[in-house]
């Protein structure tokens, strides 16, 4: 039951920063993309380029960041990787990869370049 639940709150968290970034002007090209590194919870477009989001809720802002692990980020690159190569520009698009902190009243922050990318 447990499970469920956090199952249904993270569908919910996604929804709200899809929402997020569809305001801001951007479209979402894929929810819970899955390629063989794992699964990419939002992908936007950012005029020719893209952002992969990764959604992490939880209680507070510092602990839904506080769930994020070298070892996912380095998921993440991955199935980027691998949906980059569908766009037209292909590995040469501009991309990067955003975290989106859902607390647990629903504010959202978003952490532009969270993997350390420019």
């Amino acid at each position: 039951m447990a499970g469920a639940v956090s199952y249904q709150a993270g569908l919910a968290a996604e929804a709200q920063v899809a929402a997020h970034y569809q305001r801001s002007g951007r479209g979402i090209a894929a929810r819970r993309w899955r390629g063989s590194g794992g699964e990419i919870d939002l992908i936007a477009r950012d005029g020719a380029g893209l952002i992969f989001i990764e959604v992490k809720k939880s209680a507070s802002h510092a602990r839904a960041a506080e769930r994020l692990s070298r070892r996912q980020m380095d998921r993440i690159y991955a199935s980027a990787s691998e949906f980059l190569v569908g766009e037209p520009l292909g590995l040469n698009t501009a991309i990067r990869f955003d975290v989106a902190l859902v607390d647990a009243v629903g504010r959202i922050e978003i952490v532009e370049n969270a993997f350390g990318l420019d």
